[in-house]
Parts: structure tokens; sequence; C-alpha cells
């Protein structure tokens, strides 16, 4: 969600136990970005809200007197899924469990390390914005929380533990999301699935709750879930030579890479590296003054000089600025095509044989072939002394999709598909979907090739 929130009118409510269980997936690095709150005026509010660019926050009070908790807690992984789960029971008769929240399973008000403070509410209080205040899902006050959201649970009435909405995986250990809990919802409470395209705000608790929109923005489904968490453009791991514009680097689920001005230079790769199996992705490239798009090793970005003109090859990419391939030693193939604004670049990056395919527009460049090996772009090598003809990345072990303005001659605007369904907020049709199922493409995926997502790399 962008520039709008989820909201509705308790009525009757429970003011002294209730539960929100919800997963949520950061969309772009803003600050202070809501969760959940229930809001009722200024001083009445009850909030969990997490500030990406520094720390992870959560604030829960209501009027900042009848109880609180705030976490300083170590940045967490902004490109994963994370499971919230708050729970308030005042008729709880131990004082320290009456506020009780965990993330991925976990139990964290309880832990001294983690708690900057913590306030517990009297017995049997009742909170003044869960009886009659408007529960708001993606927003903290006129901040816009830019988050994806999965199964959001609020059960008016009960208090449950996380162990109700998810468990440990005991192959992985990764927290994963109980998809049919049994639970209570209670007279207000609901269940958002966001499952049903035609109707997203749809309630499956039984209880028929009317959901509403606030703000100027949409709600808008993807098919990256916690059960199969695809790549985005890494917000932790990028490079802004120039921070003119700096929060609108990436928007649109971390998906939408663009420089603002003249001025600006950056730098970004995809949150997941491979070092074997065979992937594709899509980028829709609108902005091509000097925009790169291809893949990078490992190496670490702290300016673009470091990046593309040392001795060693960093990176492997389609220059739109022009008519030819490069790699990182500013080595151009000259017969190669260019692109133009709106040309969906192809991109199969073929780990098993160290290949790599460049394509526009639903045609491989050159008459290339990844499914058969034919007239690849370029090679991906292992620590390679490399020539002027190599045309290849080497390799340091893990090898990312990436895309880039590495000057301040131009601007560049990508928007990527890892498989997710869209460019932007635009939703792609089904016809390019992977033989396995996994992602949603423009075009026909090559056989043997799957989307960049955690259950891809399981193929």
């Amino acid at each position: 969600m962008a520039s709008t929130s989820i909201n509705r009118t308790n009525s009757s409510a429970s003011g002294t136990t209730w539960t929100v269980s919800c997963w949520v997936k950061q969309c772009q690095p803003t600050a202070d970005g809501g969760i959940f709150q229930f809001y009722q005026n200024g001083s009445n509010v009850i909030s969990l809200y997490s500030n990406p660019i520094v720390k992870f926050r959560a604030f829960i009070s209501d009027g900042y007197s009848a109880g609180d908790l705030t976490l300083n807690v170590s940045k967490r992984d902004p490109n994963a899924w994370s499971h919230y789960v708050a729970v308030c029971d005042t008729t709880n008769s131990t004082a320290a469990d009456r506020w009780r929240l965990y993330i991925n399973g976990d139990r964290v008000d309880d832990d001294s390390s983690l708690v900057a403070s913590k306030t517990n509410p009297s017995s049997s209080y009742s909170f003044s914005p869960a009886v009659s205040g408007e529960f708001n899902l993606g927003a903290y006050f006129s901040n816009f929380s830019y988050h994806n959201y999965a199964h959001v649970h609020y059960c008016d009435g009960y208090a449950y533990a996380a162990s109700n909405f998810g468990s440990t995986d005991s192959t992985t250990g990764e927290w994963k999301p109980n998809t049919a809990p049994s639970v209570t919802y209670g007279t207000n409470g609901f269940f958002l699935k966001f499952e049903d395209r035609t109707s997203l705000l749809t309630d499956s608790s039984g209880n028929n709750q009317t959901m509403s929109l606030s703000g100027s923005g949409t709600v808008t489904q993807t098919i990256d879930n916690p059960s199969n968490n695809f790549a985005t453009w890494n917000t932790s791991d990028r490079w802004l030579g120039n921070t003119a514009g700096g929060e609108d680097f990436l928007r649109n689920g971390n998906t939408y890479f663009r420089t603002t001005s003249n001025s600006q230079k950056a730098l970004v790769r995809s949150t997941i590296g491979v070092t074997s199996g065979k992937y594709y992705c899509e980028m829709k490239v609108t902005q091509i003054e000097r925009t790169w798009v291809g893949i990078c090793n490992k190496q670490i970005f702290t300016s673009s000089s470091e990046w593309w003109t040392q001795s060693n090859n960093n990176g492997l990419y389609w220059y739109g600025n022009g008519t030819a391939m490069y790699d990182a030693q500013n080595n151009s193939g000259n017969a190669y095509g260019g692109f133009v604004n709106n040309d969906i670049v192809m991109i199969a990056l073929d780990m098993d044989n160290k290949a790599l395919y460049f394509g526009k527009n639903g045609t491989w460049q050159n008459s290339g072939n990844p499914e058969s090996g034919a007239t690849k772009t370029g090679s991906v090598t292992e620590y390679s002394t490399l020539t002027n003809a190599s045309y290849a990345l080497e390799n340091y072990g893990e090898v990312y999709f990436m895309a880039g303005e590495p000057s301040t001659a131009g601007v560049g605007q990508v928007q990527a598909n890892f498989g997710n369904g869209y460019f932007g907020t635009s939703a792609i049709s089904s016809a390019g979907t992977n033989a396995s199922g996994i992602g949603i493409f423009e075009y026909d995926v090559p056989a043997g090739y799957t989307a960049l997502s955690t259950k891809g790399l399981n193929l």
C-alpha cells in the first residue's frame, strides 16, 4: 500500500482484551511507517510502527498514561516478511503480561536487552481507542507505511500468543504462517487474506466487516507473500552518490528504481543472490539516459568508479544510452542493439553453465537461446584474469541482478519484475508464468528457468 490506509470504526468492542496479528514486508525506506493503529484523537492512540531507516521501533500506548511499550531493536531485515503479534489483556493478574508483543514467534516485550521502556496498564483498564476508535492499517498518524501485508487478524475480546498464528518450519527453522488458525474473532474482529483480487478488503472471519480506504492511493495485490518471498531491490545494499530526493529512490514495493536529476548517481542490486540454478527477470526501462541493467557480483557499492573502472569486472550490463552491451571495465560489444523508453528488457541468468542472456520485448538478442545455451550474451567466471574481449563478470560467490545510473550525465528509471507480477502498480497477465507456477511475467519464461524467490531457489 502507498498513500492510503485501510480502516473501520469499532463499536461495542472490548477495550481490555484484543489481539492483532499481521505479516508485513517493508516496501519503501520511509520514516515512521505505521503497521497498525487504533486512533481516536491526538492523545488516545494505540500504535505499532517502525522506523526502518535507523532501527525498528514499536510503540503501544493509550494517551501515554495508561501503559506503553517502546522497543529499540537493531534493524531487522527490511527485505523479508516479518510477523507481528500485539496482545492486550488488562484482565491478566500478572501485570507484565498485560502488554505482549511477538516478532517472528519470539516474545520481545519481556527481553530487557530490547525494551527501552515499558509501563504496564492497571488491572482491567479499558483502552478507549479499542472500544470506539478507528482501526487503521497502513498509517502512523499522517505517515503512510508503504508495506505489503498478508493475513491480518484482529481478535476482539481474545488474547492469543504468536503460536496461534504461526509455527517454526522443522526443516528450515523459519517462522511460517498458519494460514487457517483456530481463533475466535469476537464482535468487531476480522481476517484480511488479500487473496481475492476483485475485492481485496474482503473479511474472511465470518463477521462481514466492511473495510474502507483513506488517502489518495490504492490497495494492490501482489503474489509476494510470507510463503514465497520474491526478490526486490535491496534497501540495505545500495549506493546513492547524491541523496537528492533520496527517499523516493525506491518505490512500489522496492521494485522501482529511479534517480531524480542529473546530479544524482545510484546503484542497487537484488535482495537475493545466487550461486547455482537458472533465473529470469524483466525490467521495464522508463528513463534511459544512462540506465544500466544487468548482473553484478557481491563487491560492496561505495562509489561508481570503484564498481566499474577497477581491474576486476564487478558487473555485466546493458547500457541504455547507446547501442552496446558493456562489461564493468567499460568494454563494449558494438554490435549489440539498444533499447528505448518502455521497452521490457529480459534477463536470463544460468548459474549452472555460467551464462547470461539479454533480450527485449519477447525476443532474445543476437538470436540467443537460454533454453539451448546458444549465443549467450556474457559469462560468469571464477576469479579469472579477464581481457577486453571477455564480456564477463568476475564471480566472488553470489551473483545479483542490478540497475544503476553511475554518472551525473543522465537520469535512470527502471521498474523490475522479479516474478511478483507487477511493473510499478500495473498488473501483468499470467501468460508468462514458468512451468512450476512460480512467478508471473510479461513474456514466456525460458524452460528450466524460474523466478528469483524463495520457492524458486528450492526448485
